[in-house]
């Protein structure tokens, strides 16, 4: 996979259109105490962060409240040519102005006392860096690769990986 410097900025500006267009992802702590969850995703490219609703009852919110707050949020394209897994550190807001831009039927579903929900709070993830995996060319152009592999001794050729520092 190629790790050439336009591929990098390519590989960014992808990323955050696929967690735009997917919307969900596993989010989870690396403490590794915990498994991943999915959850919605509001995604803020210019302010490199990524915001969801969650309430502070949650074993998330309660541990990310004690100062374990280094995350992860994994995400994929719904025609799985791109998977990308993020770093980056979770603060506990109450932002009411991102409440209010974001909220949704689909969110308002999990929370029936509405925006006034005394639990309702969101997460703040202020990313660091990522790891993508962007394919080209679908299950024909895999098959190839791999065939063609096999037969010349090269590596396939299946696309872009790229680590971006998102600082």
């Amino acid at each position: 996979m190629s790790r050439d410097i336009n591929d990098q900025e390519k590989a960014e500006r992808r990323l955050w259109e696929e967690i735009e267009a997917a919307r969900f992802g596993m989010l989870g702590l690396s403490n590794g105490h915990q498994h991943f969850q999915p959850m919605t995703a509001f995604a803020e490219p210019d302010e490199g962060a990524i915001w969801f609703f969650s309430s502070d009852d949650t074993d998330l919110v309660k541990v990310v409240a004690q100062g374990d707050n280094k995350a992860m949020f994994v995400v994929q394209s719904k025609d799985q040519d791109f998977q990308g897994c993020i770093d980056g550190r979770l603060v506990e807001t109450r932002d009411q102005a991102r409440i209010d831009r974001y909220w949704n039927p689909m969110v308002a579903a999990w929370y029936p006392a509405g925006k006034d929900d005394p639990h309702l709070t969101l997460l703040r993830f202020d990313v660091s860096d990522a790891e993508v995996w962007i394919s080209k060319g679908g299950a024909v152009r895999l098959a190839w690769e791999i065939a063609k592999a096999n037969l010349n001794g090269k590596a396939p050729d299946l696309g872009i990986q790229a680590h971006l520092d998102l600082n």
